[in-house]
């Protein structure tokens, strides 16, 4: 829990996360809708308008050097913002809105000590068996929770 806290206070982070809430707030749920099912659409295109901003950013690169120094245990790591749309992401997620699933609503709307650990199950973006640790994000300079992350931690790496 203290460094997956510890990664997700990174200003790159917050930074990205704040940014894309000031374009994303007023957004209704059916241009969150609208997103989420061009995401779908995209996975696995040759052409990703929507997908490839959230990946092809500095938090997405910060992201990725988590993954990669965790030696296998982690499977994937994304950022969610305010409405629980992927910030970004260190790969592509199977859809783009997760503010109607637990990882989201157990840990944003809780405040700044929301956690939130699934059951261990396959995960098609990663093709692994993994449980996830999801936690709110907060601000460190307002204390404000701004967004959410989620750590998918490979099950078979745990034994």
């Amino acid at each position: 829990d203290n460094e997956i806290r510890d990664w997700a206070n990174n200003q790159v982070l917050i930074d990205a996360i704040r940014a894309q809430n000031g374009t994303t707030g007023g957004y209704s749920q059916a241009d969150i809708d609208a997103l989420d099912q061009a995401w779908r659409a995209e996975v696995g295109a040759a052409a990703r308008p929507t997908i490839d901003p959230v990946l092809e950013n500095a938090a997405s690169e910060y992201l990725r050097g988590i993954v990669a120094a965790a030696g296998g245990t982690i499977t994937e790591v994304f950022v969610m913002d305010a409405r629980g749309l992927n910030v970004a992401a260190s790969a592509v997620t199977s859809d783009f809105w997760q503010g109607d699933e637990a990882k989201f609503s157990e840990t944003y709307p809780s405040g700044p000590e929301g956690v939130h650990f699934s059951e261990i199950e396959f995960d098609e973006s990663s093709q692994s068996y993994q449980g996830q640790i999801s936690i709110s994000i907060v601000d460190p300079a307002s204390q404000e929770v701004v967004g959410a992350m989620t750590v998918g931690v490979d099950a078979e790496a745990l034994f």
